[in-house]
């Protein structure tokens, strides 16, 4: 259905046999900043059908625990039409979570509302973060920015112990394709000093008829307005270091310039998809801190339009630095 290219938020999946995954992801911090978990809820479908299957995730970062479940592909459902997955008793959107999981060892129950969910705008020629690379049909992995920040109302339980997110803040995105990039950076937090500012960003080993490219997307969200730096506008990376607690970025679209220094902190290995199959592992922080400063560019004067450090931060980097490089 093409009409899913506009709505990025959808079951992009439907009639995938193999080699397919999709997932969302929601994270969400208390308002007193002191639980984070990240919900992954997603499609796994090999060409080992015994190994296909449907997964919730629970990231909890703060005790640096993961939580795995795993359902039978077939009791997976979602709607056509709009954002709407249920796994058993559990449902997913972009306005709610209701979990309801047990293992015999864990058991977690929640419902979360979202409210004034903040997207990456939907236009005719970009429909999304990925732009006009979304009409591309082979690409190896599809992005979706769903909400740059949003509200939250509730709770969420694990094991007994209820934990209120109600005031927190949230984020959700999603992936969709056969596997995740062999190197990457991903970057997230909506948690400054300075209330209505998100960042999200990443930077990819992007396969391409044979070769490849380095992509990448950043989107600075401040009142209401979205500072764009992607690979299809025009924006341009002069700088990027990575070292194994440190990663620093310039990356300019005049007369705009954005600096990040990013800072990781200890993370949690997540399965990751291959070929469909979970059999890659991403290790992912949510207690990291990204310091931005915002630019205009005039002549040789640079003017500080904005600056700011963004805690509770997701951040990732997985392979080789130098594949990213020698992709610009």
């Amino acid at each position: 259905m093409l009409g899913k290219i506009w709505k990025p938020e959808v079951f992009q999946g439907r009639g995938k046999k193999k080699d397919y995954f999709e997932g969302w992801y929601f994270k969400s911090v208390s308002q007193d900043e002191k639980i984070a978990y990240a919900i992954i809820v997603g499609v796994s479908i090999t060409k080992k059908a015994n190994k296909s299957h449907a997964f919730v995730m629970l990231l909890d970062a703060r005790n640096q625990d993961l939580h795995y479940f795993q359902y039978p592909l077939s009791i997976f459902w979602a709607s056509k039409e709009k954002f709407e997955i249920k796994i058993a008793n559990n449902f997913f959107s972009l306005n709610e979570i209701n979990l309801d999981l047990d293992d015999g060892e864990t058991k977690i129950t929640s419902k979360m509302k979202f409210e004034n969910i903040v997207p990456w705008p939907v236009k005719k020629l970009s429909p999304g973060v990925m732009g006009i690379y979304a009409f591309i049909p082979f690409m190896e992995c599809y992005h979706g920015v769903l909400s740059f920040n949003h509200t939250i109302k509730g709770y969420v339980t694990i094991n007994n112990e209820k934990n209120d997110f109600t005031g927190g803040k949230g984020y959700i995105e999603k992936d969709w394709g056969s596997s995740m990039p062999s190197s990457w950076i991903w970057m997230q937090t909506n948690h400054f000093d300075e209330d209505g500012l998100s960042l999200f960003g990443s930077i990819a080993k992007i396969p391409w008829l044979g070769n490849y490219f380095t992509g990448y997307l950043f989107g600075l969200f401040h009142n209401n307005k979205l500072y764009q730096f992607t690979t299809y506008n025009g924006a341009k990376i002069e700088k990027l270091q990575v070292t194994d607690d440190k990663i620093k970025i310039r990356i300019v679209k005049e007369p705009l310039e954005l600096e990040i220094d990013a800072s990781r902190d200890e993370g949690v290995d997540l399965p990751a998809p291959k070929l469909g199959e979970m059999t890659a592992k991403v290790n992912e922080s949510l207690r990291s801190r990204i310091n931005i400063k915002l630019f205009r560019k005039n002549n040789n004067d640079k003017l500080l339009i904005l600056s700011g450090t963004g805690r509770n931060a997701g951040l990732e980097f997985v392979g080789d630095i130098n594949e990213l490089l020698k992709g610009f």
